[in-house]
């Protein structure tokens, strides 16, 4: 019981962080490119997949033209697109030859990541830094952490980077529907009828 709610203590503390420090250039960017895409095409290995689909269903709802990577029906990338990259290392092999591809096509890449010199956000025409996992506690010994008052993370592997990737898309959601002048009940008329 206690771990849980430190883990959700330290996860919303990890997205009140991300919130004060958005960058408002970042934002316009992203937003921008997605506004001027012909066609928005989304990827991400493992969960940052799974938040990457997530969004690609919102930008749907809103009346975008859009495709996840990897799926059998997504049609060929092409220049006037924009290539959504998400991934907290900025290294995933996938990742970055998928954004290397789009590059050398001459579509807009966006990368997401915690890295901004990493080789993704090199490719990338607009870059989005949103932090991930903290470092590893520093002291191994569990009793002399908790004397010390240090705790290891209780949010494994990428859940930091993932969560806040969720919570910072919705947000841009928020921001698309207001310059496109959509409410809520646009978004429920092209919601899934069979699931």
């Amino acid at each position: 019981m206690e771990e849980t709610k430190r883990a959700v203590e330290e996860i919303l503390e990890h997205i009140q962080s991300i919130q004060r420090d958005m960058k408002a250039r970042e934002i316009n960017q992203f937003v921008d490119a997605l506004l001027k895409s012909k066609r928005v095409f989304v990827v991400g290995a493992g969960r940052s997949g799974l938040v990457a689909k997530a969004f690609a269903m919102r930008l749907m709802h809103v009346g975008m033209d859009v495709y996840v990577i990897g799926e059998t029906i997504t049609p060929a990338l092409r220049a006037k697109d924009t290539l959504l990259a998400i991934s907290g290392s900025g290294e995933t092999e996938l990742i970055v030859e998928t954004a290397k591809i789009g590059k050398k096509i001459g579509a807009k890449i966006i990368a997401v990541t915690s890295y901004p010199r990493s080789p993704l956000a090199k490719l990338a025409d607009v870059v989005v830094t949103l932090p991930g996992r903290k470092e590893v506690a520093a002291i191994a010994d569990y009793m002399k952490r908790e004397l010390f008052g240090e705790y290891a993370s209780l949010a494994p592997l990428g859940t930091l980077f993932e969560v806040g990737v969720m919570v910072f898309l919705d947000g841009i959601m928020a921001a698309l529907m207001v310059k496109l002048g959509k409410k809520e009940e646009d978004l429920k008329a092209r919601h899934a009828t069979i699931e």
